[in-house]
């Protein structure tokens, strides 16, 4: 199977551990699902000034543009609700970047709550996201998912029939 971690895999591992199993396995979410297609809109209807969905190898982050001498990437949520792993996406594409020699810088853009969070790779959160990256690579090679375990996302999540059907 070829694979590589990519930033949603990322943000799936610091919810859901089960999650990132079953995406890198082809089973996505629901689609349709009412936090998907909202979370879409706002993504493409915000910050329409600035460059939008810049591939990299590992995913595509939202919105990219300069400032000065400095690049900054940004990633659009919908809501602050996912602070914690929505910012390891983002330090993952940082540091995605720095091993292709390009320094940046990072936002976390909340357009419904008017929220910007800001991130910097340094050390500590190489050092966390280089094992993070290994942890899913094990995750993802075991033959079986992970057990379903209930946490504070389970309510709304569009993987629930995989876990609690």
């Amino acid at each position: 199977m070829d694979f590589y971690v990519t930033g949603t895999l990322i943000w799936y591992y610091y919810i859901c551990k089960r999650q990132v199993w079953l995406l890198a396995h082809g089973m996505e979410a629901d689609q349709e699902d009412e936090n998907i297609r909202i979370g879409r809109l706002i993504g493409e209807t915000s910050y329409e000034r600035e460059k939008k969905e810049i591939d990299i190898a590992t995913g595509k982050f939202d919105v990219m543009r300069r400032e000065g001498e400095n690049l900054v990437v940004g990633e659009i949520k919908k809501s602050s609700r996912f602070v914690e792993s929505a910012g390891k996406q983002l330090l993952f594409y940082l540091y995605q970047l720095k091993t292709m020699g390009i320094e940046a810088k990072g936002e976390l853009l909340i357009p419904e709550e008017r929220k910007k969070f800001l991130f910097t790779l340094d050390e500590e959160s190489e050092k966390e996201i280089k094992k993070a990256i290994k942890e899913i690579e094990k995750i993802v090679f075991s033959p079986l998912p992970p057990p379903a375990v209930k946490n504070k996302y389970c309510g709304r999540c569009a993987y629930a029939e995989f876990c609690w059907a």
